[in-house]
């Protein structure tokens, strides 16, 4: 019985190989074909661009194990249909020993940060050598990326650890150069105010001395005969009883007034040395036990009042403010 002719219909970017007896006859592209007696479609192939992932455990020049992985884009050559039909039967295996091959061979030539640098030399080199070697076989490299680089777990986190450190002494630097900053604006600030604050205390100043000036050129005008220490040392009483004035005057003071003349130092330190001796003879006397506890120690000796005799006036004295009669009007 003689076969008949039967219809074929071929996909677009698809192609079907036809065999007479066994051997290749013609390539059927896509569209409406009739298929004679003795003939038969000895498969059919995509012309579709496919994807290959290929997964690389290699090593790099400073001995970091690294997983690359590759992305290969591939498609049969229109032209080629016959050798990619017939020369290879398994392409993506192929392919995938080529793209080890390239990459075991290009990747141990630098080190872990070069290989995250030159990524896209690395798929450039893949690709041109995929090239060579498939064109042959009637294929076509499209295009291949290295879409992802993991190291080891321990080498990322030492990188993770590397990369920190340096953002947080960055971090210091820029902190340290702001406080600097700041600290030299704070000084001329500062330094700005002393300058005001001494040109202030030096008007201040000149202008105490002019008033002062001023007042004893008219007391020595109103009371003749006045020298201009004498008008100075009336001033400075008069200011010290109008500071006395001002404190016995505020309802809430903590001022202590003492002693502070000359002739009273000697008698305010003979209290103290005084109070210290009493103070040292109970402390004997009560670690002793006192005269309860039958010491034979001498008793505590009461003290007695101290008579304090009034000194003599001093002599009178024109040149002292101390003993000068006052003058008339004041």
């Amino acid at each position: 019985m003689v076969p008949l002719p039967f219809p074929l219909v071929v996909q677009e970017k698809s192609a079907a190989v036809v065999e007479r007896l066994g051997r290749f006859n013609r390539i059927c592209p896509p569209g409406f074909h009739i298929i004679m007696p003795f003939e038969k479609i000895a498969g059919r192939i995509d012309l579709k661009i496919q994807e290959i992932p290929v997964k690389i455990e290699t090593k790099t020049l400073d001995d970091v194990f690294v997983h690359v992985t590759v992305a290969v884009q591939y498609a049969v050559m229109v032209s080629r249909i016959r050798e990619a039909f017939y020369e290879l039967s398994y392409p993506e295996r192929q392919i995938t020993s080529f793209v080890y091959d390239e990459v075991r061979a290009q990747v141990p030539k630098m080190k872990l940060d070069d290989v995250f640098r030159n990524k896209d030399d690395i798929a450039d080199a893949v690709r041109k050598g995929l090239t060579e070697t498939m064109n042959q076989y009637g294929y076509e490299i499209v295009k291949s990326l290295v879409t992802d680089i993991d190291p080891d777990p321990k080498v990322k986190q030492a990188m993770n650890e590397i990369n920190a450190a340096q953002r947080i002494r960055r971090a210091s630097e820029e902190r340290g150069e702001a406080e600097k900053i700041l600290r030299v604006k704070q000084a001329e600030a500062e330094a700005q105010a002393s300058i005001l604050r001494g040109q202030g205390i030096a008007g201040q100043r000149k202008a105490i001395v002019d008033g002062l000036r001023q007042s004893v050129e008219e007391f020595q005008k109103s009371v003749p005969g006045t020298s201009a220490a004498e008008v100075m040392q009336i001033v400075i009483m008069t200011q010290y009883f109008d500071t006395l004035k001002e404190i016995g005057g505020q309802s809430k003071t903590n001022t202590l007034m003492i002693p502070h003349t000359p002739g009273s130092i000697g008698d305010f330190s003979e209290q103290i040395r005084s109070s210290i001796m009493l103070g040292n003879i109970a402390s004997d006397y009560v670690a002793r036990g006192g005269e309860e506890a039958g010491s034979a120690g001498p008793a505590m000796p009461a003290s007695a009042p101290r008579q304090r005799t009034a000194p003599p006036p001093p002599e009178r004295d024109d040149e002292n403010p101390r003993t000068r009669p006052p003058v008339p009007g004041l």
